[in-house]
């Protein structure tokens, strides 16, 4: 190995120095992306210029996925084989990849041109099969005509309604095409406490799955007492199945950054952040000429401002609490709650944190008014949804339709008309029957169903399909991206894995459905954070709804 040539790492890092400990992430970014890695040499001149313990730079860099201690190749393709991607043949795209380079999945070719991964979720489930080949994502992989896409992901957008994404399907919408920000303008006429009842009244809740009320948490925030207060955008979209976020911020990022002006009037934030999954780095440039040209109109910079942070492959850091720990340069791990956000939360002050497709609805609201906004959807799920399908149908991509729409309506837009199972909510959701269909797709109907709205996944199994294989990558999912903070869901996520696995081989040792369940309750009740307590909700779905894939005929003693 080559001595490493630490001259240029001073310049690299001088950006970041007088961010402290928060510059951890986007410095080890600069870092990697200058050397290709992150050796020891590297690491240790971070930790010097940031003033941060050595060994917490190292336990930083071992915990995301995106970071690297070893060389790897000057180009890195990541294929998803996630569940979607694997209906549609990711499998034998990686066979196929490593096969023509001689190599095994997560190996680098001896001439350290080319390291082949194997990827969770990368977001792009209506483009599958997908990969990524350094920053450019490339999609529709086709073995039998060679035929791919490389670049920017089109954006395929349907359904009965354009509100929230009005902007979306013709690329990225400049801010003169966006136009003025009119709705901020607007908001900046009325008192704070008057645009967060504007919220209330709309009966806005989040659309990352937890579905809080949005108007209450920004009334906590700008109540809590302290001058230093803070707006972030939760785009760290890594649920599978997911890719509403990627498409509004592509093709209309100022409509979230107007969400985020008006949220930091309301609560009196003078500093935001956009964080911004590790896999979507050709979202990155957009983000920064969007917010460029805010900046350039007047309407950041002064006082309110926003910072991006990106991820590295982490999908914990979508939960609130490790997002923070992420931007303070920390490993991604939850906290125990309380206190809450709204009066700790980034750097222990008062937070406001709001997912994507929550933000963008907000200038909606204000321009249009709450009452107005009402007259869309129904009346304990107001407003519209932004639903990603993917899996067995002919029109696979984001739909916005009102709430309200039954399942059977919105599988018809798509083209498909028989199935097996739908996977509502992705990896933390549950499975749908033929006998939904007639169930109305609004918070309050698909809770008394059984089935979690979380954030619009809606991924079709048909008939063919061996559940049993999904449930067993979903297994691997989880067990994956596990932090191990705690043993609950450190512990059950492996063993989950392990039965499922033998499930979908069709060997089973005697007790295996007991123990699942076991260790599925366990999880939910008594993990941490979301990611343990719904590990097990496709799994004890799947065991309620499709009895026979678990059948006593494929036990062994």
């Amino acid at each position: 190995m080559s001595e490493i040539d630490l001259s240029p790492l001073q310049t690299i890092l001088n950006p970041y120095i007088p961010l402290g400990r928060s510059g951890l992430l986007p410095a080890l970014h600069a870092a990697q992306k200058h050397y290709g890695w992150l050796p020891q040499e590297v690491a240790s001149g971070v930790a010097g210029a940031l003033k941060v313990p050595l060994a917490d730079v190292h336990g930083v860099i071992e915990f995301y996925a995106l970071f690297y201690n070893e060389p790897i190749g000057k180009h890195v393709i990541r294929v998803c084989t996630d569940v979607a991607c694997a209906l549609k043949g990711a499998d034998e795209i990686l066979d196929h990849l490593c096969a023509h380079h001689g190599i095994q999945p997560d190996q680098t070719t001896p001439d350290a041109a080319t390291t082949i991964e194997h990827a969770p979720c990368l977001g792009l489930c209506e483009h599958a099969p997908a990969a990524l080949l350094d920053e450019q994502a490339e999609t529709n992989i086709d073995l039998q005509t060679g035929s791919y896409e490389l670049g920017l992901p089109s954006s395929r957008v349907y359904g009965t309604l354009r509100e929230l994404t009005g902007h979306c399907g013709n690329g990225t919408t400049s801010f003169q095409s966006y136009g003025d920000y009119s709705a901020l303008r607007k908001a900046q006429n009325m008192q704070p406490a008057d645009v967060i009842a504007e919220i209330k009244a709309a009966g806005l809740v989040g659309r990352g799955g937890a579905a809080f009320p949005t108007g209450i948490k920004w009334d906590g925030a700008a109540n809590a007492p302290g001058f230093e207060k803070y707006v972030i955008c939760n785009a760290d979209e890594s649920e599978p199945g997911t890719f509403k976020d990627r498409i509004l911020l592509l093709d209309d990022p100022h409509s979230t950054i107007e969400g985020m002006c008006i949220s930091a009037h309301a609560i009196g934030a003078s500093k935001g952040y956009i964080y911004l999954r590790g896999e979507y780095p050709y979202i990155l440039p957009v983000l920064e000429n969007a917010l460029s040209e805010a900046r350039s109109a007047g309407y950041l910079g002064g006082e309110f401002d926003i910072q991006i942070r990106v991820g590295a492959g982490a999908y914990i850091c979508g939960e609130e609490t490790a997002l923070f720990e992420s931007i303070e340069g920390k490993r991604g791990f939850p906290r125990v709650k309380p206190p809450f956000p709204t009066t700790h939360g980034l750097f222990g002050k008062p937070t406001v944190i709001n997912n994507v497709e929550t933000l963008a609805n907000v200038p909606l609201i204000i321009e249009k008014g709450s009452a107005e906004y009402r007259k869309t959807g129904t009346e304990k799920s107001p407003g519209s949804k932004l639903f990603c399908l993917s899996g067995d149908v002919e029109k696979p991509g984001l739909y916005e339709i009102p709430f309200g729409v039954t399942l059977r309506e919105l599988l018809a837009m798509a083209g498909c008309d028989s199935f097996q199972a739908v996977l509502f909510g992705g990896a933390a959701g549950a499975f749908a029957t033929p006998e939904h269909l007639d169930v109305k797709l609004t918070f309050e109907d698909l809770r008394a169903a059984g089935l979690p709205l979380g954030s619009g996944v809606v991924m079709v199994f048909d008939e063919t399909r061996d559940l049993r294989d999904t449930l067993s990558r979903l297994g691997k999912f989880f067990a994956h991206e596990s932090c191990g903070k705690c043993y609950p869901c450190q512990l059950g996520t492996q063993r989950q894995m392990e039965i499922l696995d033998r499930i979908a081989e069709g060997w089973m040792i005697e007790g295996d459905l007991e123990r699942l369940e076991d260790v599925g309750w366990t999880m939910t009740d008594s993990s941490l954070c979301g990611l343990g307590q719904t590990a097990a909700g496709a799994v004890l779905s799947a065991m309620k709804q499709f009895p026979d894939l678990f059948g006593p005929e494929r036990r062994v003693e």
